[in-house]
């Protein structure tokens, strides 16, 4: 698990809170319903009218992967790579059937069972280039959703400040209630710019990368397999596939670990 997205988040309202307090106001006063309802409900109703409704689902079922994570180290799918390349050198490509049952992760599982199918290894690599771009088309329509509202909300905001001081300006009879009144019509472009930046944005940025993370995942997979199935010397294998890694991404893995499977 990676909490970026959760410490980011809570930092970021905690020092709003902080703010707050330190100018000597009360957190109440932009906890106030009308406008919340306004750009939380109006943001998400677009976001719904902007995409399709099999999106919008999407979306929502990638929601928690953006406060998870969910792409295991590279180092862990190179050594997993390397495993099966020993097991293919010492007892066959067929061998590796028996373990493409019990592998959770649906990507080399799809691998494993091609190899030792006896797929040609041209046909091999269309076929997992083909899985990797729907896997990658499916991950960034879900961060196109977040990213999408996180536009419209600010936009939203303003149109609630406007219907407030509408509102305002059809009772300047009572002066006494001018600053209140005004204070809260505010209150929307508070909101519709804040949930923006410390919540949709973000959420869709981080989906975005995981996207990314998850690509690179797959494609390290794609180029250990074919290697696998080629019949490369583990050692090389693992040296070529670290290669393939910035230096700031490797990680060691411990005796047993597998990569985690893809949270789609």
């Amino acid at each position: 698990m990676d909490p970026a997205t959760i410490i980011g988040i809570v930092v970021a309202f905690g020092a709003m809170y902080t703010m707050i307090a330190l100018e000597g106001a009360d957190v109440t006063s932009i906890l106030l319903p009308a406008p919340m309802i306004l750009v939380f409900g109006a943001t998400l109703a677009v976001g719904f009218a902007s995409g399709t409704i099999p999106d919008a689902i999407l979306a929502f079922k990638a929601l928690p992967r953006a406060f998870k994570g969910g792409i295991g180290k590279p180092q862990v799918v190179i050594d997993r790579v390397v495993e099966f390349a020993e097991i293919a050198r010492k007892d066959g490509l067929l061998a590796l059937e028996q373990h493409a049952g019990d592998e959770k992760d649906d990507f080399l599982k799809l691998a494993l069972q091609n190899i030792a199918d006896g797929m040609d290894a041209e046909e091999l690599r269309e076929l997992l280039e083909d899985e990797i771009a729907t896997r990658d088309r499916v991950n960034r329509t879900a961060a196109k959703f977040f990213n999408t509202i996180g536009g419209y909300a600010p936009t939203i905001g303003i149109i609630g400040t406007v219907i407030s001081l509408t509102h305002v300006l059809e009772n300047l009879s009572s002066p006494d209630k001018l600053g209140h009144s005004i204070a809260g019509a505010f209150v929307a472009t508070l909101w519709g710019v804040l949930s923006a930046n410390l919540i949709w944005l973000p959420i869709g940025t981080r989906l975005t990368r995981l996207a990314d993370l998850d690509s690179e995942r797959m494609h390290l997979l794609l180029e250990g397999m074919l290697a696998v199935q080629a019949g490369s010397q583990p050692r090389v294998l693992g040296e070529r596939l670290l290669a393939m890694v910035p230096a700031h991404a490797r990680g060691s893995a411990g005796k047993g670990e597998k990569p985690l499977k893809e949270a789609a």
